[in-house]
Order: structure tokens, then C-alpha cells, then sequence
């Protein structure tokens, strides 16, 4: 069996949903939820770096990922935290900071610049304390010089999923490279702005959920 783009962007939006619903509304499967949602984050910084280099224009895809930062970040933040203006943003931010690197490797292959500028975007995302911070820079990146080696972009990233520590919850996500490795290479049917629209909405709906169901706030960690 092969996949598509289209059928891993559905695997990582499902298993999103399922590490979010473990996330903000807790109950006895939590921690199961929240090991299945580990999948999600290498598939979709798998199919960014797809997208980099099949989009006709980066620009307008650079652009698409800042507005969906933007209007993302109040539900992430009402969602995780409850509370409005913390100092975390939310995964959008952490792919558009990888797609700008992407944009900029491309446009200058000095090796000695482009490991500056990579240290630029980790220590960028760093500071901006986006969700997975240097660390999702850095899967984004064995991502972009794996691209035409994908067998070798798919175990490194398993192994990145232990830098988080051995016994790590995010040790998990290594079993999202099986999956990379049945990439057929095709995009399958579009679905261009339906996760930029799922993302802020399922995070409003679990928020509400959280508020009539439990009360009280919820804490998101890795």
C-alpha cells in the first residue's frame, strides 16, 4: 500500500485531533490520545517541505502560513491555556519560520550561511517559544536535504523523536516514518485550505467543550 499527500495530511489531522482532545479535555485516555497525536507533527513538517518544493509560489504560501498564525493564536491560546497575549504560539508559526528557512536556503547554497541561517530560525523559534520550538526547525530541516532521499528523511526523523529523551511521550512520533516511507510522491485530491480553517475551529469547539465539561484549565505540554 502507498499514500498519498492527501491521505497523510488526513492521518495527521486525525491524529491531531485526537492528541488535542487528549490534551484540553483530559479523562482516562488522555495519555492514549496524546501518544497517538506524537504522529502528527513530523507528518505535517514532512508535507511543508512537499509543498515548498512543488508550490508555484513560496511567497503566497509564506503568506497563507503568517495569516493562519495570526488567527490561530487566540484559539490556541484560549484552548491550552486560557488565557489571552502568553508568550507561546502556536504550530503556525513554527512552519512559517521553516518555510521562510526553506525560501532562503534555496536562494543561497553557501554551506557556511545556510548553517548560520539555520541557527538563525532555530534560535528564532526559540524565542518566540512557537509549539516545538528549535526542535520542530530542526525535523524541518533533516525534512528539506532528505528531500530526494526520502528513506534517509524518514529514519533520521524517527530518530529526532528520541532527542525529546528516551521514555519520552514524543518517542512515539518515530512511528510516523513507517508511514513517510509508503509516500507515493502524488498529491491526491486537494484540500488546500481546509486544515487552515480545521485548525483555529477545532481548537475554538474543544475549547468551548472544555469550558461546559470540565471547568477549570487545561495545561498543554509536549
Amino acid at each position: 500500500m502507498r499514500l498519498n499527500s492527501f491521505q497523510l495530511k488526513w492521518i495527521a489531522i486525525i491524529t491531531m485531533l485526537l492528541d488535542h482532545i487528549g490534551a484540553i479535555l483530559g479523562g482516562d485516555n488522555a495519555g492514549i490520545l496524546r501518544a497517538i497525536g506524537r504522529l502528527a507533527f513530523p507528518i505535517f513538517c514532512f508535507l511543508l517541505v512537499e509543498g515548498f518544493f512543488h508550490t508555484r509560489d513560496v511567497r503566497r504560501y509564506i503568506l497563507r502560513l503568517a495569516v493562519f498564525a495570526v488567527v490561530s493564536e487566540i484559539p490556541f491560546e484560549l484552548a491550552f491555556y486560557r488565557e489571552i497575549m502568553l508568550p507561546v504560539q502556536n504550530v503556525f508559526f513554527t512552519l512559517l519560520i521553516g518555510m521562510v528557512l526553506m525560501y532562503v536556503l534555496e536562494r543561497n547554497k553557501n554551506v557556511v550561511l545556510q548553517v548560520v541561517e539555520i541557527f538563525i530560525a532555530m534560535w528564532g523559534a526559540h524565542m518566540l517559544r512557537s509549539d516545538y520550538g528549535y526542535m520542530g526547525i530542526l525535523l524541518i530541516v533533516i525534512f528539506y536535504y532528505c528531500y530526494k532521499h526520502r528513506a534517509i528523511g524518514a529514519t533520521l526523523a524517527a530518530g529526532w523523536n528520541f532527542l525529546f529523551g528516551i521514555g519520552s511521550l514524543q518517542n512515539c512520533g518515530a512511528l510516523a516514518s513507517p508511514l513517510l516511507a509508503l509516500y507515493n510522491g502524488e498529491r491526491g485530491p486537494k484540500m488546500k485550505y481546509f486544515f487552515y480553517v480545521f485548525y483555529p475551529a477545532h481548537l475554538l469547539v474543544l475549547y468551548a467543550l472544555d469550558l461546559y465539561m470540565n471547568g477549570g484549565p487545561a495545561f498543554y505540554v509536549y
